[in-house]
């Protein structure tokens, strides 16, 4: 894993103070690299790098530095490129000498001898920058879905760039400026490609490079979802989604420190223990599984419209099954609501989020993984290719013209943006601005000739996940992975199956009246029957009125100071209503509401944005 940082200038000469900088912009990841820390500064550029240590730990020290024709190239990396032995291969039979057993090494030298077409050989998850002075260039790249993060500053004459939004901050050119347009985007959840709540500040958007040199900035995008007939019978799909799984898993184990997998009880995390524990059994391995609870959820869990049942039956079904070495991790709701957990996420994403206790508890999760394991394998994305989530099936959601995830109503989503104050939601005009952004998101997809309305309609669907409800939970669960230390690996977001199976026809992916028919056909066997039969549950959340009663007590004590900076941002009589509601009695859209203000609360706090509403 690791987190980068650096700039490139091109009307100066970097000296003593750059250095200071580049040190500065890096120390702000040290949790996202524990192990090793290291800069390369020269006349006109400065890299940084903090590295968690995966592969090689004592070759693939960063910056890695090659020379060729006389001249520096040095790179600096974060993530995890799952074909690099193959890579590694073919450089050597290519005449291409190696040092270490690293894949940062295959990344360096596959640049010297590939050129920038090396990001379209590259099967993982990355984030790089290359400074080449050959040609006085910097190369940044991002993988094909946006799993590691990359966001970029420009400056007078060249670019800073970081995994981060708080390394780019810490460079003495950029500002801390959030307006109108940040603030949409981080309430209406639309996705926006590129978005940062900062500005100035964008994201690499996903599969696409950027070139740095004296001319300016060019964009390069390498790799998109691209529609494509399938000629494939079912048998066959289902067939050949196994074969990619079990090449994906495998390639994925690989691992110079401890590995585990997530596992949840449903049918993503489940399928991807079962296809890790086979593969371990090759090797003799235990495989680790950890889930997350909370203290008595099972005992008085309610069905509710988006959850039928509790993880924990499931989770012990499979560990029966599988015979894994199993953690269960039980969060109370004085963890959950703790004003220093929510600091350290909000100081994790750097935006006030506002998800509470589901990312209070993943951090929280992911934690106490840390101290038994260095790398996670978890099933991000299998929702958004297989068609999972509820609002898929739900017809309201399907045909609105309105993203689904904002269409579908639940408890928590009665209405997002009450709690805003007056004046910024009338500036915000979050109506309008989810309305474009839908336009676009419908721009983007291609279909093809002889589609039906309803092929049309779920590819725009499974478009929209891929292109943007998903880079949101990608950005989420590295957050908060990387905020304590720990790679998660997303399998189901290998490019080879993303293409495939967007391509399959949506009577496939439902073909036995249910979603998710051709995972569960495809790795059905490997997991346990009341597995495979499950109805889809998201990401747990509490239901412990004492979470509720604990937001309302620390959002009292805000209230006590009127002319706080909160104000600008949050309704103060919706805040004041809300602490009076009795938390058995609060309404899910509500405590969703408290935790966004404390959010927001210590985000101004930790942050010191100049907000120009």
């Amino acid at each position: 894993m690791c987190g980068i940082a650096g700039w490139v200038s091109f009307d100066s000469a970097f000296d003593d103070r750059s250095a200071d900088a580049i040190e500065s912009m890096t120390s702000t990841m040290s949790r996202r690299g524990p192990d090793a820390t290291g800069t390369f500064v020269r006349e006109n550029v400065a890299l940084g790098h903090r590295r968690l240590a995966v592969i090689d730990p004592a070759g693939g020290r960063q910056p890695m530095v090659a020379t060729e024709s006389c001249h520096e190239v040095a790179l600096v990396y974060s993530g995890e490129i799952y074909n690099y032995t193959e890579l590694r291969a073919e450089l050597k039979a290519r005449g291409r000498r190696f040092e270490t057993r690293s894949d940062t090494e295959v990344l360096l030298l596959g640049y010297l001898e590939w050129g920038e077409s090396i990001v379209e050989r590259l099967n993982g998850m990355f984030a790089f920058a290359i400074w080449d002075q050959r040609q006085e260039r910097l190369f940044l790249a991002r993988d094909r879905f946006g799993i590691k993060p990359l966001y970029v500053y420009r400056i007078p004459s060249g670019i800073v760039f970081g995994s981060e939004p708080k390394a780019i901050l810490a460079h003495p050119l950029a500002d801390r400026t959030v307006t109108v347009d940040g603030l949409r985007e981080l309430f209406a959840m639309t996705g926006q490609p590129g978005w940062s709540l900062w500005r100035d500040m964008d994201q690499v958007r996903p599969g696409t490079t950027l070139t740095v040199d004296r001319t300016g900035i060019a964009p390069y995008t390498y790799w998109s979802l691209q529609t494509r007939q399938h000629t494939d019978d079912i048998p066959t799909t289902v067939q050949h989604v196994r074969g990619l799984l079990d090449d994906i898993v495998e390639r994925q184990l690989v691992s110079d420190v401890p590995l585990c997998v997530l596992l949840s009880g449903g049918l993503d995390s489940s399928t991807l223990t079962g296809l890790a524990a086979a593969t371990d059994a090759a090797t003799r391995q235990a495989l680790r599984t950890f889930s997350v609870d909370f203290e008595d959820q099972e005992k008085t869990f309610v069905p509710d419209e988006i959850r039928d049942t509790p993880d924990a039956p499931f989770v012990r079904e499979v560990i029966e099954l599988v015979k894994t070495n199993h953690h269960r991790v039980a969060l109370d709701q004085s963890a959950l609501s703790r004003p220093s957990v929510r600091r350290a996420v909000v100081g994790a994403r750097d935006i006030p989020a506002g998800l509470g206790d589901m990312d209070n508890s993943l951090y929280l999760l992911f934690r106490a993984i840390r101290e038994q394991s260095t790398v996670a394998l978890s099933g991000e994305s299998a929702d958004e290719i297989f068609g999972g989530y509820i609002w898929f099936h739900h017809p309201g959601s399907v045909n609105a013209e309105n993203f689904p995830w904002l269409a579908f109503r639940s408890a928590f989503t009665a209405d997002r943006f009450a709690l805003l104050n007056r004046d910024l939601r009338a500036k915000l005009e979050l109506d309008d601005f989810i309305a474009d952004q839908y336009a676009v998101s419908r721009k983007a997809v291609e279909h093809l000739p002889g589609d039906d309305d309803r092929e049309k309609r779920m590819r725009l669907i499974s478009h929209q996940h891929l292109t943007r409800f998903l880079p949101m939970l990608l950005d989420r669960k590295d957050r908060a992975s990387m905020a304590v230390g720990l790679e998660v690996r997303v399998p189901y977001c290998d490019h080879r199956l993303v293409d495939y199976v967007y391509n399959t026809p949506w009577s496939f992916k439902t073909f036995d009246g249910r979603e998710k028919s051709l995972l569960r056909e495809a790795c059905g066997a490997l997991v346990p029957q009341a597995v495979r039969d499950r109805v889809k549950s998201p990401y747990p959340t509490s239901q412990d009125p004492r979470y509720a009663a604990s937001l309302a007590g620390q959002l009292s004590e805000i209230l006590a100071h009127p002319d706080h900076p909160v104000f600008a941002i949050v309704d103060r009589q919706w805040a004041q209503a809300a602490t009076e509601i009795p938390p058995d009695k609060m309404p899910g859209d509500v405590r969703a509401g408290l935790d966004r203000i404390l959010d927001v609360y210590h985000w101004l706090d930790m942050y010191s944005p100049e907000l120009l509403v």
